[in-house]
C-alpha cells in the first residue's frame, strides 16, 4: 500500500497505519534532508541537485515524495514534473507526491531538483528553517531515489533574487523578491551530468533526516526527534495549473528597426522597449527567448496597471502618457544562441513590459511565452441575468477569485500573496458556491487552527513569517467554521476544529467591561478600512465600548453557540446564546441615538458607520419597527448624521443584512462601485475606491456569491446542504438563470417575468428537496425539475 493511501490516516490525534517497511507515517525517514556543503544555511541562494539511476526497465510505477525548504523544482530526464512544497508552516511542513514512471526509461536516468532559498529577501508568507531538500522512494523499490550523500549538488552563481526598490513598487509589498539572471554564469546544462560535471559539483550533505509530522491536521506536535525543524504532512490539494496561456498583444514598442512585433533584431547600442497588454490580470510565468548579444541587459517589468505623470492609474485600458512602473526581473545576455529565460516565481501581472540595452553586439529578442499557473479551479457555477453587466460582474469575480488561489489563498496576488482571514471567508463560500471544491478552504481552515496562540487568538494571516494578530479575524474564523458546516457535507472536521474557538471566544470574555461592552483590547482591532477609522479600527472611548467590535463578538458567540451544538454540547451552546444577547441588549442600551434613529459607535454618541448599523441589523439589535430606516440608510437615504461609509470589501457584510431584513431586492441598487470598476476597466475587483493600491483583491469579488445567494436565492436550509431554500430576489430583473455546484449535483434555477407573471423553474440534485420563498409563502421543492408561477409581487 501506498504512502498517499495512508497518510490521511489520522482521525482527532491517533494515527493508525498498517505495519510495513520503511513506515513513512510513523517513523523517521530513511531518507535525509540534504543541503550543498559550505552553503549559509539560511543565506539566499539557488542549488541545483542531481541523482543518476540506472534501470534494467521502465517501471510500471515510480512514486516519490518530495520536499524543499524554501522551494524546489523537480526535473526528470530534463522534462519539468513538478514543484513546491505547498506553504505552511515548519510543524506541517508539506510534501509533494509524484509517480515518475511516464519520464523514465531502462537505461541511465537523472532525477534532478533546482531548489532555492529566499533568504532575507524572502516573502512574509515563507517559512522556513534553512536551505534543505528531501526525496523519499514510497517502497524499498524507489529506495535508490532517497536523497543523501549519492545526491551531487551544485550552487548557481547565475540566479538570485535582489531587494525590492520602493522607487519600483511604492506601496506595501511583502510577496516574492525581484530575480536576478546572468546567462554567462548560468549552468545551461545542469540536468546532463555528460554535459555538466567538475568541481562545482560536490556530494550533498545531510542536515537532518526525514521525519512525519505524525497530526498532519494541526494536532498539537511535541514528537519531533529534534534532529530537524520540518515535520513533513501530505500536501492535501491537487498540483497546482501550469497551461499555456497568452501573451498579449503589443502596445506600444520602440528601437525594434523595422519590426512591428517580436522576433525582432535590436541593434548593437540601443535602447528598446516592448509593452504587452494581456487585457486582463494574470498569475504565472513569462519566458523571454532571445539569441546573442553578449552584454545585453533585459528588464522585464509587471504591473497591473499603468500610470499617468502623477502616479495615478485611471482607466486601465489607456495607454497613451502613461508609464509602467512595478516589480522588475533582470536577464544579463551572454550572446549564445535559442536561449530561454523564466522566473523561479510565479508573476502577477496585466501589463509585460520589456526593457532592451544592447552593448557591442546586436540582439535577437525571439518572443513572450506565458504559462498560468494557480489552484486548479474548475468554473462550475455560473449566472445571467437581462442586465448583461451582471454577467460581466460574474466573470470578473470567478477572475478574481482564481488569481488570488494558489497552494493558499492570497489576499493579493502582486502586493501580498498573504492568507487573510477578512478575505479567505469570502474566498471560502466562492470556492463553495462557483467552483464547488472545498480542498483549498479546509486547507485554510486547518492553517488557522494551527497558527493559534497561547491566548487562544489565530493569526490574521496564516501561514506567515511575521506574525500578527487581529482579534476580529479571529472571530471571522469562527464564521468560516460556520459557512463551512452549512455548506459541506462532511461534519468529521468540525470535531478537530470547533475546541479551539473557545479559546477565542474567552479570550473575548475577559476583555468585556461591566457594561456588557467591550473594553480596549490589545492588537490590531480592525473594522474596516474607512474615513475616520484610524488604521481601520473603529473609534473608542478611551475605556473601548465599540458597538461595532461588540456585535463582531456577538455574532461569533452565535455561531460558536450552533458549532458547539453540532458537535454535542448544547450547555455551551446555550450560554454562548445567552452572552450574545447579554452584549446585543448592551450594545442597544448604550449606543442607540434615539434622535438619530440610528447606532452610534460608541456610549459618547458623537461618530456614526454604515459598518455599525449593518451588524445591528444583521444581529436584530435594533427594534423591528427601526429597522427599515437602517437599510434605508444603508442604501444611501439622507440620514441626520454623517456615517462613515462601508468599504468595498465591508459591503459584503452589508449584503448579508439586506438579506437578513428581507430587503434583497434592493441588493442590485448597491453594485455601484463594482460597475464603476468595470468603466474603468478593471480585470479584476480592486482593494479599495481609488486611489487603491492593488487592482487585483479577493476580499472584493463577493458578488460573485451575491448573485448566486441573494440574487438568485440560493441558500442552504440545513447543515452539509442537505436541504435548500430558494428565496428569488430579483429586483427590477426579468430573467435570471443560475447554476450552483451543490454537493449532489449541479442545482440549476430559470426565473422569468412575463406579463406580470413570474415562472421558477428549479432542478434541484437527486436526494435534495428544498423549498421555494416567494411572497411571504413557501413551496416543498423536490428532488429533480420543478416549474411554480406567481403573481409579480
Amino acid at each position: 500500500m501506498r504512502l498517499a493511501a495512508l497518510a490521511l490516516a489520522a482521525v482527532g490525534c491517533a494515527v493508525a497505519a498498517p505495519a510495513r517497511e520503511p513506515d513513512l507515517v510513523n517513523a523517521e525517514w530513511p531518507a535525509s534532508w540534504v543541503t550543498c556543503p559550505g552553503a549559509p544555511a539560511r543565506g539566499t541562494g539557488v542549488y541545483h541537485f542531481r541523482k543518476q539511476l540506472t534501470l534494467a526497465r521502465r517501471p510500471e510505477a515510480f512514486v516519490i515524495h518530495v520536499s524543499a525548504d524554501n522551494r524546489f523544482l523537480l526535473f526528470v530526464n530534463g522534462v519539468r514534473v513538478g514543484e513546491g512544497p505547498a506553504r505552511a508552516d515548519l510543524d506541517h511542513w508539506r510534501y509533494e507526491t509524484y509517480d515518475l514512471a511516464a519520464h523514465l526509461h531502462a537505461g541511465a536516468n537523472v532525477i534532478a531538483a533546482t531548489v532555492w532559498n529566499y533568504g532575507g529577501f524572502a516573502p512574509v508568507v515563507q517559512m522556513s528553517d534553512q536551505t534543505g531538500f528531501l526525496v523519499q522512494g514510497d517502497t524499498p523499490a524507489e529506495s535508490d531515489a532517497n536523497t543523501d550523500a549519492s545526491w551531487e549538488v551544485e550552487p548557481e552563481r547565475g540566479q538570485g533574487f535582489a531587494p525590492v526598490r520602493q522607487a519600483d513598487v511604492p506601496n506595501y509589498y511583502a510577496a516574492t523578491p525581484p530575480e536576478t539572471f546572468d546567462a554567462a554564469l548560468y549552468d545551461w546544462d545542469w540536468t546532463d551530468p555528460e554535459r555538466s560535471s567538475g568541481p562545482s559539483w560536490v556530494h550533498a550533505v545531510a542536515v537532518g533526516t526525514g521525519e512525519a509530522g505524525r497530526y498532519p491536521h494541526g494536532c498539537p506536535s511535541g514528537t519531533g526527534s529534534g534532529l530537524n525543524r520540518w515535520l513533513l504532512v501530505p500536501d492535501p490539494l491537487p498540483a497546482m495549473a501550469y497551461e499555456p496561456a497568452e501573451a498579449g498583444r503589443i502596445v506600444r514598442s520602440r528601437g525594434l528597426g523595422d519590426a512591428a512585433a517580436l522576433p525582432a533584431r535590436i541593434a548593437p547600442h540601443t535602447e528598446a522597449t516592448v509593452l504587452f497588454d494581456r487585457g486582463a490580470m494574470t498569475t504565472g510565468f513569462a519566458r523571454l527567448e532571445f539569441s546573442g548579444g553578449k552584454g545585453a541587459e533585459l528588464r522585464v517589468t509587471y504591473a497591473e496597471a499603468l500610470v499617468d505623470a502623477h502616479g495615478r492609474k485611471g482607466n486601465r485600458n489607456e495607454v497613451e502618457g502613461r508609464s509602467i512602473l512595478g516589480l522588475v526581473d533582470t536577464v544579463a545576455c551572454d550572446g549564445g544562441d535559442h536561449r530561454s529565460w523564466t522566473s523561479l516565481s510565479w508573476r502577477a501581472w496585466r501589463y509585460l513590459q520589456v526593457d532592451v540595452r544592447t552593448g557591442d553586439e546586436a540582439l535577437t529578442l525571439g518572443g513572450l511565452g506565458v504559462t498560468f499557473t494557480g489552484y486548479p479551479f474548475v468554473e462550475r457555477g455560473g449566472f445571467s441575468a437581462s442586465d448583461p453587466d451582471l454577467a460581466t460582474i460574474w466573470k470578473v469575480g470567478v477572475r478574481t477569485a482564481r488569481m488570488n488561489a494558489h497552494e493558499t489563498y492570497s489576499d493579493c496576488p502582486y502586493w501580498e500573496q498573504l492568507q487573510y482571514l477578512g478575505d479567505t471567508r469570502i474566498q471560502a463560500l466562492i470556492s463553495y458556491t462557483a467552483f464547488g471544491d472545498d480542498r483549498l478552504a479546509r486547507q485554510a481552515l486547518d492553517a488557522y487552527d494551527a497558527s493559534r496562540s497561547d491566548e487562544g487568538l489565530t493569526q490574521s494571516r496564516y501561514p506567515s513569517a511575521l506574525p500578527q494578530y487581529i482579534p476580529t479575524f479571529s472571530l471571522l474564523w469562527i464564521g468560516m467554521l460556520h459557512d463551512y458546516w452549512m455548506y459541506r457535507p462532511d461534519p468529521a472536521p468540525l470535531a478537530r476544529w470547533v475546541p479551539h474557538t473557545r479559546g477565542v471566544l474567552e479570550w473575548y470574555a475577559r476583555h468585556l467591561r461591566a457594561d456588557g461592552l467591550l473594553g480596549r483590547m490589545p492588537w490590531w482591532n480592525f473594522g474596516d478600512w474607512t474615513a475616520d477609522f484610524v488604521f481601520g479600527v473603529p473609534p473608542q472611548d478611551a475605556d473601548g465600548g465599540s458597538a461595532l467590535l461588540s456585535l463582531d463578538y456577538m455574532a461569533a458567540l452565535r455561531d460558536g453557540a450552533d458549532l458547539e451544538e453540532a458537535v454535542g454540547n448544547p450547555a455551551l451552546a446555550a450560554g454562548y446564546r445567552e452572552r450574545a444577547a447579554a452584549v446585543g441588549r448592551a450594545v442597544f442600551a448604550r449606543c442607540w441615538a434615539p434622535e438619530a434613529g440610528l447606532l452610534a459607535e460608541t456610549p459618547a454618541r458623537t461618530h456614526f458607520s454604515e459598518q455599525a448599523n449593518a451588524m445591528a441589523l444583521l444581529m436584530d439589535v435594533v427594534p423591528p419597527a427601526d429597522r427599515g430606516r437602517l437599510v434605508d440608510v444603508l442604501l444611501g437615504a439622507k440620514a441626520p448624521v454623517s456615517l462613515s461609509a462601508a468599504s468595498i470589501y465591508f459591503r459584503f457584510y452589508v449584503a448579508r443584512a439586506l438579506d437578513h431584513a428581507g430587503m434583497a431586492d434592493r441588493y442590485l441598487g448597491t453594485l455601484g462601485p463594482w460597475r464603476g470598476m468595470i468603466a474603468r476597466g478593471l480585470s479584476t475587483w480592486a482593494e479599495t475606491e481609488e486611489p487603491t493600491r492593488s487592482d487585483d483583491h479577493a476580499w472584493s469579488a463577493h458578488p460573485t456569491y451575491d448573485l448566486l445567494t441573494l440574487v438568485a436565492g440560493i441558500h442552504p436550509a440545513s447543515p452539509g446542504f442537505a436541504a435548500v431554500r430558494i428565496a428569488p430576489q430579483p429586483g427590477s430583473l426579468t430573467e435570471v438563470s443560475a447554476t450552483l455546484p451543490h454537493p449532489a449535483g449541479p442545482l440549476l434555477v430559470h426565473y422569468v417575468l412575463k406579463d406580470a407573471t413570474w415562472t421558477f423553474e428549479v432542478t434541484l440534485p437527486p436526494g435534495v428537496t428544498g423549498t421555494l420563498e416567494w411572497n411571504g409563502a413557501a413551496t416543498p421543492l423536490k428532488p429533480g425539475p420543478n416549474t411554480l408561477r406567481a403573481v409579480r409581487r
